[in-house]
């Protein structure tokens, strides 16, 4: 199940970054940030009562930790995608996102089966082929990669922080990430003096893309709940693929050989993954 879930989450997490990006585009990152996180604060608000857990300190900290990681690495991450293109800045943060976990579950005594080690280098693999693409160079290329990394370890620390929420608890995790990501860039946007207006047109993709993150994040919640943290973050790292053919599909961002390539190498490693878990 806890394949499914991390697939699954993958799928959705693409899909919200690619509205993310095309926010970005038409509005300030912090706006774009803000607005997205209060639409996922609504949303997992309503969810509460549908998924009930066990509220506790610990929980609500772990959450309020994650949330801060988290916020960072979004505004990085919508920057870098403001300023960078789309098939690359979204591969080179899930690469460094998925590194962090997977490096803390196997330091933290996680031991997966030797096919699902292979199938974790070869997702990290084909996020590589994914993210060749030589149609943005120069320096301005350049700086979106680099934020894009530190992007990707404020991913990491969300993801390891909110692990180590008590599994009880629910989505009471997820209720602290959020308060604390949604107040930590408000109060960066009201020190810098940046409006939080959204630029014409685009608050629906806003709203879309908070209401979409937020869904993936109860998909990795239940999915690390379920499976080892070194596995799921790994199969919620191949998010890019599907930001990839949304760009294709509807910005033109031509699609390489090397890229297709690099879409059937994560679709084995999540086949490899899952039949480990049965081994």
């Amino acid at each position: 199940m806890s394949v499914i879930l991390a697939t699954a989450c993958a799928l959705v997490y693409g899909t919200a970054d690619f509205f993310g990006g095309l926010a970005t585009r038409r509005s300030q990152v912090l706006s774009v940030v803000v607005l997205s996180q209060i639409a996922g604060l609504a949303l997992i608000l309503g969810l509460m009562s549908l998924l009930p857990g066990a509220y506790s300190d610990a929980a609500l900290s772990w959450g309020l930790a994650a949330g801060l990681s988290g916020a960072a690495g979004m505004v990085l991450f919508y920057r870098s995608l403001a300023t960078g293109v789309m098939s690359v800045v979204a591969p080179t943060t899930a690469v460094t996102s998925a590194a962090l976990p997977v490096a803390f579950g196997l330091v933290s005594g996680e031991r997966p089966h030797v096919w699902a080690l292979i199938g974790v280098a070869l997702a990290l693999g084909s996020v590589l082929l994914i993210s060749q693409d030589r149609s943005g160079g120069g320096r301005s290329s350049a700086a979106s990669v680099l934020t894009a990394l530190a992007a990707g370890a404020g991913f990491g620390g969300f993801f390891i922080l909110l692990s180590m929420a008590p599994h009880e608890a629910g989505l009471w995790p997820l209720v602290g990430a959020r308060l604390s990501s949604v107040s930590m860039v408000a109060l960066v946007a009201l020190l810098t003096r940046r409006t939080l207006r959204p630029g014409p047109g685009s608050l629906h993709i806003i709203v879309a893309a908070g209401v979409l993150d937020m869904g993936a994040n109860v998909l990795y919640l239940l999915a690390q709940q379920d499976g080892l943290l070194s596995l799921v973050a790994v199969l919620v790292s191949l998010y890019p693929a599907s930001t990839l053919l949304l760009a294709r599909k509807v910005l033109g961002e031509r699609l390489r050989a090397v890229q297709v390539a690099g879409v059937g190498c994560a679709l084995a490693a999540v086949a490899l993954i899952a039949v480990a878990q049965h081994l």
